[in-house]
């Protein structure tokens, strides 16, 4: 068979991409057990956390889960916790880069958070990404809802804000865009909440 002709062409073509796109094929199909488990792990923690339950490691985490939290038919989770009924939801909102998705658990009046936690972001890291750190959504947990729900303070102290009552959490220094659109976010769960959402 001639170099120059199309069915060396073709044939060649067929066989680099047969020898590269192969082994990334069965690697995936290999590993796709795992890429669910870790996809599964990642959702029931943050739902987890959301509530408030610790957990020591994954298996632990899906013990809890299964014990703890019942889904429910519109796709969201309830749990008791304590001694008191929360409900949660996921929510998912416009970022600055990409879309950033929430999971956001309250009282089941919907007059307290009972906690936010990110499960999906695609912000800058350093500046935006920091809405995944501890001190940020820690304040967050506890917090009474006002009427209007949450508001994100942009001049605050940018370590976050200790008083539960004010209905307001800083926001992070420098990302006072993906701080709005996270408050947007929360507040649009809060009124899912409040008008029935994850019953």
């Amino acid at each position: 068979m001639k170099k120059d002709s199309i069915a060396y062409v073709v044939c060649f073509t067929f066989a680099a991409c047969a020898l590269f796109v192969l082994p990334l094929a069965l690697a995936n199909e290999a590993t796709r057990p795992r890429v669910d488990a870790n996809r599964r792990f990642a959702a029931e923690s943050a739902v987890l956390r959301a509530f408030g339950i610790a957990y020591e490691n994954p298996e632990d985490a899906a013990r809890r889960y299964a014990a703890l939290v019942r889904e429910l038919p519109d796709g969201g989770w309830s749990a008791t916790v304590d001694g008191a009924a929360y409900r949660a939801l996921r929510k998912t909102g416009a970022g600055l880069w990409g879309s950033i998705t929430l999971i956001v658990a309250a009282d089941d009046g919907a007059e307290r958070l009972r906690g936010v936690e990110i499960l999906e972001q695609q912000e800058t890291p350093g500046l935006g990404g920091r809405i995944e750190e501890a001190w940020f959504k820690d304040q967050f947990r506890g917090e009474r809802i006002g009427p209007a729900g949450i508001s994100i303070n942009q001049e605050g102290s940018g370590s976050g804000d200790a008083d539960r009552e004010n209905s307001r959490v800083d926001a992070v220094t420098g990302a006072s865009r993906t701080s709005d659109f996270v408050e947007a976010i929360v507040n649009a769960a809060i009124a899912d909440l409040r008008s029935g959402g994850a019953r």
